[in-house]
């Protein structure tokens, strides 16, 4: 019995800690300007945890920190469309992402340009339809590319955290 209090308890820490990073992570982004006039390029800081999150804690754990990383922060910085267009990109991205390491099709690397791409479309989607105009798809051409050069980058060093923490975890028992 104490030693699935004792899981339920490292696992418990593990979401806090992966809910938390994501939320400093998205903040820092915040930060940094992004030279470019398209609307919406971001590196994508956040989606590191996500990528590690689908090695350490699976879907369904990464599904919950995503939201909860994106409520929380839509309540601490945001509004509620900034909660509305970060689901609707982050979740496609997850269900994307998800599908494509369960069938193993991909490394972390091309994980992560997936989700970038994805998270790109249900973004540009979303917004289509809160305008109600198919205009603002002008943009997902350099929102794609965008999104698969940050998604390498993001999946090398997600891939990474992930093995690291994997490792260090391992170590300890």
């Amino acid at each position: 019995m104490k030693k699935n209090t004792s899981e339920r308890t490292e696992r418990a820490a593990l979401y806090g800690l992966l809910t938390a990073l994501a939320m400093v992570l998205g903040f820092v982004e915040s930060l940094i300007p992004i030279p470019f006039p398209v609307p919406g390029i971001r590196l994508g800081l956040a989606n590191l945890v996500t990528v590690a999150g689908l090695y350490l804690v699976g879907i369904r754990g990464t599904a919950a920190v995503t939201v909860l990383r994106i409520v929380l922060t839509g309540l601490s910085f945001g509004n509620p469309y900034s909660m509305a267009y970060g689901l609707s990109g982050s979740l496609l991205s997850l269900l994307v992402m998800g599908a494509a390491k369960k069938r193993q099709w991909f490394s972390p690397v091309g994980i992560s340009i997936l989700g970038g791409i994805a998270h790109n479309v249900g973004q540009v989607s979303f917004a289509a339809f809160i305008v109600r105009t198919a205009g603002v798809f002008y943009y997902l051409p350099a929102l794609l590319a965008a999104g698969c050069a940050a998604g390498a980058v993001i999946g090398v060093v997600g891939g990474i955290l992930a093995d690291r923490i994997s490792q260090f975890m391992k170590n300890r028992n």
